[in-house]
C-alpha cells in the first residue's frame, strides 16, 4: 500500500494530539484495552486512567476491560466497584476508613462492599461525551452509548442506548446483519487484510455490505449456507 497502516503501539495516532491510543498509557494491572481504542480529550487524553477511571483499587478485584477499535469521547467515566458503600446493614456509612475505634470495631472496608464484577466493553463501541458507565456493566460489540448517558445495566451488541438511566433506543441493524457482524469479528482481521476491508466497513449501502460479509464468511467456511 502507498501509505503506512497506523501503528497501534503509538500514543498519539495523528498530529492533533487530542486523541491517544489508550493501551499505551495504561499502567493499572486491572485495566486492559485493545488495539486502536482511543480516548479523545482536548486537554490531556493521556490522563484517562487517572481522571476517567474512578475509585479504582485493583485489590478490590474488579477489572475494566475494553476491546479493540472503541471510540471514547471526552469526559467518559468508568465507575469501579469500590465506589460503592455497604448496603447490607442499616447504615451505609464507611466507618472503617476513618480509623481509630471505628476501624477496630468494623470489618475491613473493601470486604463490606457489594461486588458487581468487571466492566466489559466490547469492540467497535462508541461511548459519547460525558457518559458514565457503572460497575459490572457489559457493553456488547458495536454498541453506541449516547452523550451524557448513565449506563447501569448491560447493553446488547449493536444497540443504541441513552438517558439517565440509559435505556434502549434502537437496534442499529436487523438481526441477520448483526449476526453476520458478530460472526465476522472484523476487528480481529490482520492489519493488511483489514485495510483492504475498510471500504466495506465505511459503506452506507447495508445490503451490499450484507452480501459482501455473507460471501466472505461462506468462502472462509465452504459448507456454510
Amino acid at each position: 500500500m502507498r501509505n503506512t497502516i497506523p501503528d497501534p503501539n503509538c500514543v498519539f495516532p495523528n498530529e492533533y494530539k487530542t486523541s491517544c491510543f489508550l493501551k499505551n498509557v495504561i499502567t493499572a494491572p486491572n485495566i486492559s484495552v485493545g488495539d486502536y481504542t482511543y480516548y479523545d480529550d482536548p486537554v490531556d487524553p493521556t490522563a484517562f486512567e487517572r481522571s476517567n477511571v474512578l475509585f479504582n483499587w485493583p485489590e478490590f478485584g474488579d477489572r475494566l476491560i475494553i476491546g479493540k477499535f472503541c471510540s471514547l469521547a471526552s469526559g467518559v467515566q468508568f465507575i469501579m466497584g469500590s465506589a460503592n458503600h455497604r448496603i447490607s446493614s442499616i447504615s451505609t456509612y464507611p466507618f472503617n476508613v476513618f480509623g481509630g475505634a471505628w476501624a477496630e470495631l468494623t470489618p475491613p472496608h473493601l470486604s463490606q462492599l457489594p461486588f458487581k464484577g468487571d466492566i466489559v466493553v466490547g469492540n467497535d463501541v462508541w461511548i459519547g461525551r460525558n457518559s458514565v458507565i457503572m460497575p459490572g456493566v457489559h457493553i456488547g460489540d458495536g454498541a453506541i452509548v449516547a452523550a451524557y448517558a448513565v449506563v447501569t445495566r448491560d447493553v446488547a451488541p449493536y444497540t443504541v442506548v441513552g438517558g439517565n438511566p440509559a435505556a434502549f433506543i434502537k437496534k442499529r441493524f436487523d438481526e441477520e446483519l448483526i449476526a453476520l457482524l458478530l460472526e465476522l469479528q472484523w476487528w480481529n482481521l490482520p492489519p493488511e487484510e483489514l485495510a483492504q476491508f475498510l471500504p466495506t466497513l465505511c459503506d452506507s449501502d447495508l445490503e451490499a455490505v450484507r452480501r459482501t460479509i455473507a460471501a466472505r464468511l461462506k468462502k472462509a467456511a465452504p459448507g456454510r449456507e
